[in-house]
């Protein structure tokens, strides 16, 4: 079974903490509470793990916008739930368009919370789902030989069999052959699962040269 969601929580007020720490808990999450930024910062393990980070807007030396920056920075994507006693209208389009998923004014309803944690994790969710498919069919990408990502590459662009035979000075059953070789390699059930596949390969490489 894999393990529930992990909630992580920073808020500077102790009875705050303790409040979202046992309302989290009562509906199955994972919580770790931190009364600083920097004792979070300094969790690097339960930082990656995190599906959802809950900060508070006002913190002691610095707040919870620059904080966000600064997790940004590190490369950090885990969703951020603000909350705050003293918010305001920029505060929050700030917080939104940096990326926070939801942004609650305390006290907060239970509900509240609930709902916006519940999407939050469900985001990540997603996202890592995502990721480990882009890792999972880079690995398979690697295994292909070189004619066999050209051909792949190819094929995926929409040329016929002869059409790729006549390009590379192949006979039309070699081209079968390695592509056959390539539909078992890249685990794909028909040639749209290769077609999406290919297309998911060139974007991961977009985005990582862009970077």
């Amino acid at each position: 079974m894999s393990a529930s969601p992990l909630v992580l929580v920073v808020d500077d007020e102790l009875i705050v903490r303790n409040s979202v720490d046992s309302l989290l808990r009562s509906v199955g999450y994972r919580v770790k509470c931190y009364e600083m930024p920097l004792d979070l910062a300094q969790d690097q393990e339960s930082l990656a793990e995190a599906d959802c980070l809950i900060l508070d807007v006002r913190l002691p030396f610095t707040s919870g916008l620059d904080f966000q920056q600064k997790l940004s920075e590190m490369g950090s994507d885990v969703p951020i739930i603000f909350m705050t006693g003293h918010g305001d209208i920029p505060m929050s389009v700030r917080a939104m368009k940096a990326g926070a998923v939801d942004f609650l004014p305390k006290p907060f309803r239970d509900q509240d919370m609930l709902d916006a944690v519940g999407a939050a994790c469900s985001t990540r969710a997603v996202a890592k789902g995502a990721t480990q498919l882009e890792a999972e069919l880079k690995q398979r990408f690697s295994s292909l030989t070189p004619r066999e990502r050209q051909i792949m590459d190819m094929a995926t662009r929409g040329l016929m069999n002869k059409q790729i035979a006549g390009e590379l000075d192949l006979s039309e059953i070699t081209v079968k052959i390695h592509r056959g070789k390539v539909m078992r390699k890249m685990m794909a059930r028909t040639f749209a699962d290769l077609v999406k596949m290919a297309e998911t390969l060139a974007r991961t490489q977009i985005s990582s040269t862009s970077q």
